[in-house]
């Protein structure tokens, strides 16, 4: 009888499992990292039933904004009070009059991905409390969604046919940050000109008036 060993040869569709596995276990990583890590906090989540697209807008629009600004203006788009101008994803997308506070003609409410990004500023506002950071000294100092494995469901079609029906969901990661302190930059030292020979007679010809 041959060893264990021997017997068994796993094939290439086990490895590429494996592997895929291994791949699904490892710790993600943010795309890049805080200026002042012990000034920041982060929040993320991953594979949002959310579309990417309008969660892509949303994020673009509160990115720079204070926290509680960015939460408010979240809250109004709920409302539809004010709109998220859409300046990439703006194929047949809608004119309103609310995107001319952003100067843009296109806009939209997404009110189901405004609440999933309203849900993370919480979230990320809860790791700031936890840290000891000024939650009202916040802004947005990273935001960055990227789309996810679709998922896939059957639509029936005519003549016994079946098509896809693909869903688009998304990751969304987050970084705050307290502003810095502005520093007045301190007065420098005027040093002496210095001038040539040719710019001296120059200057002194200017002076004695031709002379």
């Amino acid at each position: 009888a041959l060893p264990i060993s021997v017997l068994y040869k796993p094939t290439r569709s086990a490895t590429c499992l494996s592997t895929s596995l291994t791949a699904k276990t490892a710790m993600v990583k943010f795309s890049r990292e805080a200026a002042n890590p012990s000034k920041a906090c982060k929040a993320q989540g991953v594979d949002l039933r959310v579309h990417y697209k309008n969660t892509y807008e949303t994020a673009q629009a509160i990115k720079g904004m204070g926290l509680k600004q960015a939460q408010q203006y979240l809250q109004d788009v709920c409302e539809k009070k004010r709109c998220i101008p859409f300046r990439k994803y703006k194929g047949t997308i809608g004119r309103t009059a609310q995107a001319k506070e952003f100067k843009m003609s296109q806009g939209r409410w997404p009110v189901k991905s405004a609440k999933t990004v309203l849900g993370l500023l919480q979230n990320a506002e809860a790791n700031a409390e936890f840290k000891n950071l000024d939650t009202e000294n916040l802004f947005v100092y990273h935001v960055q969604v990227n789309a996810a494995q679709q998922g896939r469901r059957r639509t029936y079609r005519a003549h016994g046919r079946i098509g896809p029906y693909m869903n688009c969901p998304c990751h969304v990661e987050m970084i705050l940050q307290e502003k810095e302190e502005a520093v007045e930059k301190p007065a420098e030292e005027e040093k002496p000109k210095k001038f040539t020979k040719k710019q001296l007679a120059m200057r002194r010809l200017k002076v004695g008036g031709g002379q």
